[in-house]
């Protein structure tokens, strides 16, 4: 017997420590789910949820400066999950936006307030039913959480395409159900979560006849593999485009990029606020961090292919969601385009490739906290136990409750990109390594659109301030300390991500190299 078959596998047990953390606690939250009373159900499953994700983000800490991967044969390392800076940093980014996001789950809870009806209870054949079913249910939220933010962790870290296509999968399926979970809005909830199951599965689809196009191509899933063999090997050149257009598809399906956006504003709109934030937040880091990973690490050798059609998206991207952001009178709409358009900004990262990788994941990190905390304040005001999310409705807000004007100018300034915010701190940061990149042209649409944007958000700021309120003017939910807790995270990251922008810079640039590059 040769050395070949007597060699044994290896793992890196201590670098699969935060996403072990994740998914093992999401298989005990189903446990609970069976076993635990249902009224005694939801502190077990906050408790047990925030501690995998605290546990994660301290797994994450512990593992800084690794820069290896988690599997290998008799020495020979296997590209599948990837222990380096980027990889490790935007897990545990995913983790801090998730326990920020979770807190806003907890508090939309299945309660009088609340805006989560129980899996069992989407299918009830009444409303009678879904009534006897509201009080105890919707805990499932927590383990449909855990499983999602595991498969965006590992999807950052994958390096091969196969292990990429399962954690896709691994972080979609948990979203649909959760998009489809809204109480009140049963109808709008469920057609945005089959809209999004629907796209998502084309996307997918997508994803495996890339996959299989650049297998043909490069004899071998592995982005580094890939990568050399943009230069090496003989398969026809057609092989590669397809392979690079189809994988390029499913990804920037997941970044809500143009002409991939369509399923973003109805998806938004139609799911429980706390969901649109955990998506807004976290699936953004997550399919950026992929995108880095593919273009830096299997595509960077044949970045003249691809180059000139992703700028021409990006372009599309800003525009587009600028564009269509300024006809918005619905605020969660409203924040769905301007989604869209940072998603153009972030693709300038994208292009630069190794130039801007830093630069970018400070701009995920930067927007995750500022929009996380923008739709915990939307869950705040209401019409009686709706969301007044129609622009009219928060007309004179400032009058009638000037804390929470207070904080949502700030948001709407930071998201503008006004100078010491976070926002203008990002996209300072990630248009500069545009232009050292070369990339001037798409820095100017992206300037020009972060121009047009401003409209949109300043004009929310003057509704609030100088408009009178309404006589039956929305009431403000006085927040609990957990819902509290996330406008202040949100709004602390905000200030001090736009005063002292160093701070997180300096982090990122020491883990802005991906092994294999």
């Amino acid at each position: 017997m040769n050395e070949t078959q007597t060699a044994t596998l290896q793992i890196d047990w201590g670098g699969l420590a935060p996403m072990i953390i994740v998914f093992a606690v999401a298989f005990v939250g189903l446990l609970v789910e069976a076993s635990v009373p249902k009224r005694r159900r939801l502190p077990v499953q906050l408790a047990l949820t925030v501690a995998a994700l605290i546990g994660a983000v301290v797994a994450v800490v512990l593992l800084q400066g690794a820069n290896t991967t988690a599997f290998s044969i008799g020495g020979t390392p296997i590209g599948s999950v990837i222990l380096d800076g980027p990889g490790l940093f935007m897990q545990g980014l995913i983790a801090v936006l998730a326990l920020v996001a979770v807190l806003l789950l907890a508090e939309h809870r299945t309660t009088a307030g609340g805006d989560f009806v129980s899996e069992a209870a989407v299918v009830a054949d009444s409303a009678a039913d879904v009534a006897q079913r509201r009080d105890p249910g919707a805990t499932e939220i927590f383990p449909l959480t855990l499983f999602a933010v595991g498969g965006m962790m590992m999807f950052v870290t994958a390096g091969d395409l196969l292990t990429m296509f399962v954690a896709l999968e691994m972080f979609s399926l948990p979203l649909y159900l959760l998009c489809g979970l809204a109480k009140r809005r049963r109808l709008i909830s469920q057609e945005a979560s089959l809209k999004y199951f629907l796209l998502g599965a084309f996307a997918s689809a997508f994803f495996v006849y890339g996959m299989a196009m650049l297998y043909g191509f490069a004899g071998t899933i592995d982005l580094v593999g890939i990568n050399q063999a943009g230069v090496s090997s003989g398969e026809p050149r057609m092989l590669l485009y397809i392979g690079v257009a189809m994988i390029s598809v499913a990804l920037l399906f997941k970044a809500a990029a143009v002409p991939f956006h369509m399923w973003t504003p109805d998806v938004y709109t139609g799911a429980p606020t706390p969901v649109t934030a955990l998506m807004a937040g976290c699936v953004k880091v997550a399919a950026f961090g992929g995108l880095l990973r593919v273009f830096n690490v299997g595509l960077s050798s044949s970045a003249w292919d691809w180059h000139t059609i992703l700028v021409i998206i990006a372009v599309a991207t800003m525009l587009g969601g600028a564009i269509f952001a300024v006809t918005q009178r619905n605020i969660k709409r409203l924040l769905a385009y301007s989604s869209i358009a940072n998603a153009g900004y972030l693709l300038v990262g994208v292009i630069a490739l190794g130039d801007a990788v830093g630069q970018t994941m400070f701009y995920l990190a930067a927007y995750g906290f500022t929009v996380i905390a923008a739709f915990a304040v939307v869950s705040l005001v209401r019409d009686g136990d709706e969301e007044a999310t129609h622009l009219s409705r928060w007309a004179g807000l400032g009058k009638s409750s000037p804390w929470t004007a207070v904080v949502f100018t700030v948001l709407m300034l930071a998201l503008a990109g006004i100078p010491f915010t976070s926002g203008f701190a990002a996209k300072f940061a990630l248009f500069g390594a545009g232009i050292e990149a070369g990339e001037v042209g798409l820095v100017v649409v992206g300037v020009i659109s972060s121009a047009i944007l401003a409209f949109p958000y300043l004009r929310v700021v003057v509704l609030l301030w100088l408009n009178e309120p309404a006589p039956d003017a929305p009431t403000v939910n006085l927040p609990s300390p957990m819902a509290g807790t996330v406008v202040a995270v949100g709004v602390a990251a905000t200030i001090l991500l736009g005063l002292f922008p160093g701070l997180l810079l300096s982090i990122v640039d020491g883990a802005s190299t991906f092994l294999g590059t």
